[in-house]
């Protein structure tokens, strides 16, 4: 801002770079800091009343107009009218968007604590056990398996150590999601909900110290870690899993280049359901390992996975992950096309190059932050990515982004 300049209305022209100090309710644009683009802008801009207006040279492809002996008094423009209809329309988007984001995550919280319920019984009362993971598939398919589109959207940070349930529930709704986008039979997607749901069950007859272990583990903790996928087995069918769902669990860190264990399967002898939950699996495992000092980015994670693993996993499966995830997944940090910085909410998985952007506005309080659909915004993309350790702090705070990925859907979006 010291490099900021400041003119009048009357020096306005195309290709200068406008910062409005206004509150974001009391101009009619999506961002309170573009660059003109046309003279509608202009003759909105010169509407709005104000003396002066701040503009950044450096950002800017113009220079500012020579002010005239006596600038004239604005006036009204037609399209005044509905620009501001526009940001009326925008600003009762939002708040839809908004009670969506927080219906979401009511429901998110509710299958966390349905998942940590469950994985309570699954010793002592392995039957309820069983029927309560049912009972938390069913519900998510009769959600998931319409017509609706499915948005995948970023969840807030939690207070406490549930980054397990959380895992589970990542990679379970992650999973149906692309089992959907196949175009599987919905029966094949609830069987494979629920092996996903169980897949790191056998975890639970390792020790503790072991399963949240940050630095590398020595061969013999390896040997015993890998144990959890025949351990799992074991459970399953104490439980009365299906043959299918027991299978993912035996399978999920199977590779189709045979790299993979417990038995170093290849290609078909995987599972298909196996594959898609595998898939789904390390990707989860790259955006939130237990040293998060390690962590990726989700756009980060994609990257490694289509680029440095991808004779792991099965082409399509893993063609059709990134592209209904989207290029920049829900949790990735980005600058945009009018130098916005922002973070993706949500991604629909119709429109993966389009998604929702909460975009750090200094002029709009934190807890009404502006969440900007870019499918709605032609003139606007996103320009690059940024890692957390890159903003600078008040944008941060503002932000907040994620020490952890969890991610729920919505199935509310069509259009």
């Amino acid at each position: 801002m010291s490099d900021d300049a400041f003119i009048s209305p009357a020096q306005l022209l195309i290709g200068l770079h406008v910062h409005l100090d206004l509150p974001w309710t009391q101009h009619p644009f999506t961002f309170s800091s573009f660059k003109i683009k046309s003279l509608e802008q202009i003759e909105t801009l010169q509407s709005l009343g104000l003396e002066r207006i701040r503009y950044s040279p450096a950002k800017s492809d113009a220079q500012p107009l020579a002010l005239p002996a006596e600038a004239p008094a604005p006036a009204h423009s037609p399209g005044d009218d509905a620009a501001y209809a526009a940001k009326r329309a925008r600003i009762e988007r939002l708040l839809a968007q908004q009670q969506r984001a927080a219906a979401c995550e009511r429901e998110f919280l509710s299958a966390v604590r349905a998942l940590k319920a469950m994985t309570q019984n699954v010793f002592a009362r392995p039957e309820q056990a069983r029927e309560e993971g049912l009972a938390l598939i069913k519900a998510m398919a009769d959600s998931m398996l319409t017509d609706a589109d499915v948005a995948i959207n970023l969840m807030k940070d939690k207070i406490g150590s549930e980054e397990t349930y959380h895992h589970a529930l990542n990679v379970t709704l992650l999973a149906m999601m692309l089992a959907k986008e196949l175009k599987a039979p919905p029966e094949a997607i609830r069987v494979m909900g629920v092996g996903a749901l169980f897949h790191d069950i056998g975890k639970l007859e390792l020790p503790d110290s072991l399963v949240r272990k940050q630095d590398a583990m020595s061969k013999p903790e390896r040997s015993l870690f890998q144990q959890h996928c025949a351990y799992g087995v074991d459970i399953a069918r104490k439980l009365g899993l299906s043959g299918e769902a027991t299978s993912i669990i035996a399978q999920h860190h199977e590779h189709m280049d045979g790299s993979g264990y417990p038995k170093g399967l290849q290609g078909q002898a995987i599972s298909m359901l196996a594959r898609m939950v595998g898939l789904v699996n390390a990707y989860d495992n790259l955006c939130n390992p237990n040293n998060l000092a390690q962590a990726l980015t989700p756009h980060e994670a994609l990257s490694v996975l289509y680029a440095q693993q991808r004779s792991r996993y099965d082409a399509t499966a893993l063609s059709t992950f990134v592209r209904c995830m989207g290029v920049y997944p829900p949790g990735t940090l980005v600058v945009l096309s009018n130098d916005s910085m922002g973070i993706v909410t949500s991604v629909n998985s119709s429109r993966p190059l389009k998604p929702t952007v909460l975009v750090y506005d200094p002029s709009v309080p934190k807890e009404s932050a502006v969440l900007v659909e870019l499918e709605l915004e032609p003139d606007v993309s996103i320009a690059r990515t940024l890692k957390p350790q890159q903003l600078p702090q008040p944008v941060y705070d503002y932000l907040s982004p994620r020490k952890r990925q969890a991610y729920y859907f919505d199935a509310q979006q069509a259009r």
